[in-house]
């Protein structure tokens, strides 16, 4: 029996999916899953109860899909299908685990840059001696700061790249100005991670997102940000153990080839809320979701 797939309603009309994920889920329905409506919104400012009012009690066991959710607020929405006869296939342990970097950097240490981390509240300023102390942690040169879920890398400069993490000031200054740019939305807290150099080859896209069920490679896409519609097909074989001993169902792996040769692993996620690139198949991902679990 198809499992039932739960997308983000449309913010303008609550009886449709909102037009970001519509395609997929029209895939979903041609397979012969369910289709039900989470409200982001409400769900966001806190109102687990009417982010589910529409979707149908007794469902069963369903996916979410959809935009992204803070840990806290999944686990809300957890608890209230739960009490329509709904359950989220991917519990809210599993879920922070696999979006929020601390749950999964233990796991992929190895294959991954060099990370540490400090709880942060969004809009607190960390102290310079904090951050020149997190930093040490780290091999000496370059790094990048993001929060547990997202870097800004589109503000490389100002907000994203860290030249020399030894450099107390500018270290303190870009890590303010991401804080500054994340506002309410910074997630958990301050990322440093060891900035490794990576292949940007012209023709092809250089970073791959690899999208894990039950532990095998299921699809493989270019990352969204991607302006090219194929990628380069990645050496999973060091990869898959690690996705393994995670323990979670449906994963999200960014990869990308360093200049050396090696792949490496940029970002871990959680599927439900990894995006899919333009040239992607809504088709095949929806054969995945809809398709029955165990």
């Amino acid at each position: 029996m198809p499992t039932p797939v739960l997308y983000c309603r449309d913010p303008f009309d609550p009886r449709r999916v909102d037009e970001h994920f519509a395609p997929e889920a029209r895939e979903v329905r041609a397979c012969g899953g369910t289709v039900g409506l989470i409200d982001h919104d409400a769900l966001v400012r806190g109102d687990a109860h009417e982010a589910v009012a529409r979707v149908p009690a007794g469902l069963g066991r369903a996916w979410y899909r959809g935009w992204m959710i803070p840990g806290d607020r999944y686990a809300a929405l957890a608890g209230a299908l739960d009490r329509r006869g709904v359950e989220l296939i991917v519990t809210p342990e599993r879920y922070r685990t696999a979006h929020e970097l601390p749950g999964w950097y233990a796991t992929f240490a190895d294959i991954t840059p060099a990370s540490v981390w400090l709880p942060t509240q969004p809009g607190e300023t960390v102290a310079a001696g904090d951050l020149a102390a997190l930093a040490g942690s780290l091999p000496p040169g370059a790094g990048i700061v993001k929060d547990y879920v997202k870097s800004r890398k589109h503000e490389w400069e100002q907000a994203c790249y860290l030249p020399d993490l030894a450099d107390t000031a500018g270290l303190t200054r870009v890590v303010r100005r991401f804080v500054e740019l994340q506002e309410e939305f910074l997630a958990g807290g301050i990322v440093l991670r060891a900035f490794e150099a990576f292949a940007r080859p012209e023709s092809v896209a250089a970073e791959v997102r690899v999208w894990w069920l039950d532990g095998e490679p299921r699809l493989l896409t270019p990352h969204p940000d991607s302006p090219f519609g194929r990628g380069l097909v990645p050496d999973l074989a060091h990869i898959r153990p690690a996705v393994r001993r995670l323990g979670c169902r449906f994963v999200t792996t960014d990869v990308a080839l360093r200049t050396d040769g090696v792949w490496r692993v940029v970002e871990v996620g959680d599927g439900q809320v990894s995006d899919l690139h333009q040239s992607g198949s809504r088709a095949e991902l929806a054969a995945l979701l809809a398709g029955p679990q165990d």
